[in-house]
């Protein structure tokens, strides 16, 4: 019986999952930045070919996986917590 609680290896997966898509995006954003055409988007679901014109959904997708990231390492106690006086 499992703890339903207890999801470190579930979110542990999904934080590599995660991982890897960010890379897989920034590679694409990368190579359309400089100068690329187009590039071949694997993200391991889906092949798609993205080109410049799509270069601010590929930033949106990037920024949201680091949120997702951020959210499953808060999730682990992995988190940072910024403290600062209020006066």
């Amino acid at each position: 019986m499992t703890n339903c609680c207890d999801d470190t290896t579930w979110i542990q997966d999904r934080i590599t999952e995660t991982r890897a898509l960010i890379v897989a995006y920034e590679a694409a954003i990368l190579a359309i930045s400089t100068g690329s055409q187009s590039y071949s988007l694997d993200t391991g679901q889906t092949r798609q070919v993205v080109t410049k014109a799509q270069l601010g959904s590929l930033q949106l997708t990037l920024s949201r996986l680091e949120a997702r990231l951020s959210t499953y390492e808060q999730r682990l106690g992995c988190g940072r917590l910024y403290v600062r006086p209020s006066w």
